[in-house]
C-alpha cells in the first residue's frame, strides 16, 4: 500500500527505472506540472532505450493539458493515446476514463487514487499543518495506491490493452505483455473494472455484496460520495444488524456539489447508526475499503452514480487477513485527523446548508 502522492510516484518512478521491455501507463489525469514533467522526462528516456513505452490519459481530466506535451512525447518516441476526445467523440463525454493504471514489463502494477497530477506535489501531512483549504484544493491531497506483483498484473494488463484496443489508438508496439508470471505470495487478489459499454461495473457488484454479507465492520474510505439507493441501504442495513459501519469522507473538496449531494444522505445513514467522518485537514481522494478484516479494495471507483454508471474504474480486491490489518490501520490514523459528525449537531445544521444539500442533490445521477 501506497499512502499519498510523493510515496506513490518515487515508487512509479523505481518500477519505470527498472523497465526493460515496456511501460504502459493509463491516467485520468496527466498534467505538464513538475510532477508531469519529471515523468514525462523518464519516459522518454526509457523510450531513448529502447522501450515500449505507451501513455494513455482521459480528454477531460487532461483538458488543461497543453497539446505540447503530449507532442514531446510522441517525438521521443512515446505512443500517446486520447481516451474519448472532446472534440472528435462528443457523445461519449459523459463517459471518461477514471483508471489510473501502470503495468511494468508486465511483471509490475499499481493502482489507486493517485493521478500525474500537481495535486500530489505533497503528502496530506504538511496540508494538516499548515491550514490553508484554498491550497489544499490544489495540492497534499491525502491518497491512497497500490503496487502489486505476480499473475494479478496480467488483469491489470488486460484492461490496459482492451482500453487501448477500444480507442482505436492504432496497434501497440510488439512486446513481451504477457510474461510467465510466478505466484509471489498467499494473497488473493482480483482486479474488478467498470465499463459504461457493457453496463456493468463489478466494483459496484462485488462491493455491494461484500457489505451485505459483512459480519463485524464495514470501513470505507471515499474520495466523493454521493450513493446510489441499493448502496445506502446496504450501509444502513448492515448498522441495523450490528456491523460497525463507518465511513470517512470529505469535509471539503474541489467542487462543492459532491460533497453536499453527499451530505444530503448523512440523516438516514446516522439515525441507521452508520458513523462518519469528515476530513477537513487535507482533501480526501481516496477510494479504499476493508470488511470483517479480510476483505479489501483499493482503486478509482468512488461511492457515486459517475463511477458505478459513467465511468471506465479499475479497483484492486485482496483477501488477506494481513492486508486487512495494514487497511484497518490507516484506516485508524485517518479516522484520528477527522471529525466525527453528530448526529443531533447534524439535525440542527442551518437552513443554508440545508438548501445547498437539496440543490446539489438535483444533479447526483451525474456527479
Amino acid at each position: 500500500m501506497l499512502v499519498d502522492g510523493p510515496a506513490t510516484h518515487q515508487a512509479m518512478h523505481a518500477a519505470i527505472a527498472q523497465a526493460r521491455d515496456h511501460v504502459n501507463l493509463q491516467s485520468y489525469i496527466v498534467d505538464a506540472s513538475d510532477v508531469g514533467e519529471r515523468l514525462a522526462q523518464l519516459l522518454k528516456q526509457k523510450a531513448a532505450q529502447g522501450v515500449k513505452v505507451n501513455v494513455l490519459y482521459d480528454s477531460v481530466g487532461s483538458i488543461k493539458t497543453p497539446r505540447e506535451f503530449f507532442r514531446g512525447l510522441t517525438e521521443a518516441g512515446v505512443a500517446v493515446c486520447e481516451f474519448n476526445p472532446v472534440k472528435k467523440a462528443p457523445a461519449k463525454l459523459n463517459n471518461r476514463d477514471h483508471r489510473k493504471i501502470l503495468v511494468v514489463d508486465g511483471r509490475v502494477a499499481f493502482t489507486g487514487g493517485v493521478n500525474i497530477s500537481e495535486t500530489y506535489a505533497s503528502g496530506s501531512r504538511r496540508a494538516r499543518r499548515v491550514q490553508d483549504q484554498e491550497r489544499d484544493r490544489k495540492e497534499g491531497w491525502r491518497d491512497t495506491h497500490v503496487q502489486v506483483a505476480g499473475p494479478v498484473v496480467a488483469q491489470f494488463q488486460r484492461l490496459f490493452l482492451d482500453a487501448w484496443a477500444l480507442q482505436d489508438c492504432g496497434p501497440w508496439a510488439e512486446a513481451r505483455y504477457y510474461p510467465r508470471l510466478e505466484r509471489r505470495g498467499d494473497q488473493a487478489m482480483r482486479v474488478v473494472g467498470s465499463d459504461p459499454g457493457s453496463g456493468k461495473s463489478e466494483m459496484y457488484a462485488a462491493l455491494l455484496e461484500a457489505v451485505r454479507g459483512a459480519r463485524s465492520r464495514v470501513w470505507l474510505t471515499v474520495g466523493y460520495f454521493v450513493p446510489d439507493p441499493d448502496t445506502k441501504e446496504a450501509l444502513m442495513q448492515a448498522a441495523r444488524r450490528g456491523v460497525d459501519v463507518r465511513l470517512v469522507l470529505p469535509g471539503f473538496s474541489d467542487f462543492w456539489a459532491p460533497v453536499y449531494a453527499g451530505r444530503s444522505h448523512y440523516e438516514e445513514l446516522l439515525a441507521a447508526g452508520v458513523r462518519i467522518y469528515e476530513w477537513h485537514e487535507a482533501l480526501m481522494h481516496a477510494k479504499t475499503a476493508v470488511i470483517d478484516s479480510s476483505w479489501s479494495s483499493i482503486g478509482s471507483t468512488n461511492l457515486d452514480w459517475r463511477s458505478f454508471v459513467h465511468n471506465y474504474e479499475a479497483d484492486l480486491i485482496v483477501q488477506d487477513a494481513g492486508f486487512a490489518r495494514e487497511m484497518e490501520r490507516r484506516f485508524r490514523e485517518d479516522i484520528a485527523a477527522s471529525e466525527e459528525i453528530d448526529a443531533d449537531a447534524w439535525r440542527a445544521r442551518g437552513a443554508g446548508e440545508k438548501l445547498k444539500e437539496w440543490l446539489a442533490r438535483q444533479w447526483e445521477y451525474l456527479l
